[in-house]
């Protein structure tokens, strides 16, 4: 059983979990350590790198998404500071978001002939649309909303702003103790993101990706580029442990973050 999941949503993005219920989660799941890792923005409720909340070692990070020629890759940054680099690109981002969920809800509800119930405000992206559409009259589902209207190459599709790997990787690297890869082997290309993260601390191996997928690679990786091994559930929900570290693997970790 993992005693640090390495990544965890609230709705400061698109997660279903606040500062108020995370503790009980954290505790159901046995669960000692959290990262909280927001999409392209910090915690408003984080002022520290490493704090402590009802018992939970809570670690302050961001999932940041970037991209390459070939393409788009998220990372992990842990023991958060905030940066005017990283400040600046995260505002930038946030007011990128909005204006893109305007344009994706416009087109569904034009689409559907409903009315979404959608605040667009920072954090807001294509999960929060789908539960939209989800709690509508209409006969599209969560799932459904992705499929059909918003996911990539859908009708509905909007592109968003999104930094070069490079960008990001040095704006991570000025604010955080730690910047890793997250999930390699949810790209398409697992070998070449993984050849990336000779240019990183760290890379996400206990991952809830199903169907017996091998994370040899990633360990491999690891070993070759002398990086910290990370570990989380993606937790969009309320369920954590289902993926992190054991004490010994997060020690390691710890030791990076000061």
């Amino acid at each position: 059983m993992p005693v640090a999941d390495l990544h965890v949503h609230t709705t400061n993005s698109d997660g279903t979990l606040t500062m108020e219920t995370l503790p009980a989660a954290a505790e159901r799941a046995g669960v000692e350590v959290v990262a909280v890792t927001d999409h392209d923005r910090y915690h408003p409720e984080l002022e520290e790198p490493v704090t402590d909340l009802d018992g939970v070692e809570l670690i302050h990070g961001i999932e940041l998404r970037v991209e390459t020629d070939e393409a788009r890759l998220d990372l992990l940054g842990y023991g958060l500071r905030r940066t005017e680099g990283l400040t600046e690109l995260v505002a930038d981002l946030q007011e990128n978001r909005i204006e893109r969920a305007r344009k994706i809800v416009s087109c569904v509800e034009d689409r559907l002939d409903v009315d979404l119930d959608v605040t667009f405000e920072k954090g807001v992206g294509r999960p929060h649309i789908a539960r939209a559409v989800a709690e509508s009259d209409h006969q599209y589902g969560y799932g459904d909303a992705f499929e059909h209207l918003i996911g990539n190459d859908c009708p509905c599709y909007v592109a968003r702003d999104i930094p070069l790997f490079e960008e990001g990787v040095a704006r991570l690297t000025e604010a955080c103790g730690v910047v890793g890869l997250a999930h390699p082997f949810r790209y398409d290309d697992p070998a070449a993101a993984l050849a990336l993260t000779e240019h990183l601390d760290a890379v996400e191996v206990p991952y809830p990706y199903g169907n017996g997928v091998d994370t040899g690679a990633a360990e491999q990786a690891a070993e070759q580029h002398d990086l910290l091994v990370t570990g989380g559930t993606d937790a969009h929900e309320e369920t954590l442990g289902v993926a992190g570290l054991d004490r010994e693997a997060y020690s390691r970790v710890r030791a990076r973050l000061g």
